[in-house]
């Protein structure tokens, strides 16, 4: 069994999957239309969105050796193709796919990852500071910039540093 990509009508991809779900239970059949979380700004405030990853299209693992799986899926409806060469489908790599299973592992939406968290002990691992221990104050992703609480001459001061200058690790 392999992972092949059937090209579907816009905005089909869940109905397709349901539909595959539905009619081809008792086959070895499993699909998969990767999702991913992410915040968009507009008017000054966040807003939370999953958008499709590979919009159009809907990852199926099933055996398409069996020229009769590949007409069936090919004839579903709201399948406008199954991607292939000249002749037969194409199954998509096994290092593109360990790829895309690994992000959803926990699911079919990609979630954020978060670098670190505020209140997190971390170490500063570069720069004058090094070696300094302290607590996260405030973490920007977007400017990967940290404000940390560190103990200095026995008075705690808050410094900004980047990112990429601390680590969790002691």
């Amino acid at each position: 069994m392999q992972w092949y990509a059937l090209f579907v009508e816009a905005n089909q991809e869940e109905n397709l999957q349901k539909f595959i779900r539905i009619v081809y239970s008792d086959d070895c059949i499993r699909t998969l239309v990767p999702k991913r979380r992410l915040i968009e700004r507009r008017q000054g405030k966040n807003y939370e969105r999953i958008l499709k990853v590979f919009p159009g299209y809907v990852l199926v693992n099933t055996d398409m050796d069996n020229l009769a799986m590949y007409y069936r899926l090919k004839e579903s409806p709201r399948v406008l193709s199954v991607l292939k060469n000249d002749i037969f489908p194409t199954p998509i790599s096994e290092d593109e796919m360990d790829i895309i299973l690994a992000l959803t592992r926990y699911g079919e939406i990609i979630d954020f990852s978060e670098l670190y968290k505020e209140g997190e002990k971390i170490r500063v691992k570069k720069g004058p500071l090094e070696g300094l221990e302290g607590i996260i104050l405030k973490y920007d992703n977007r400017k990967k910039r940290v404000k940390v609480m560190i103990k200095i001459l026995n008075h705690e001061k808050k410094v900004d540093l980047g990112a990429h200058m601390i680590t969790r690790e002691f």
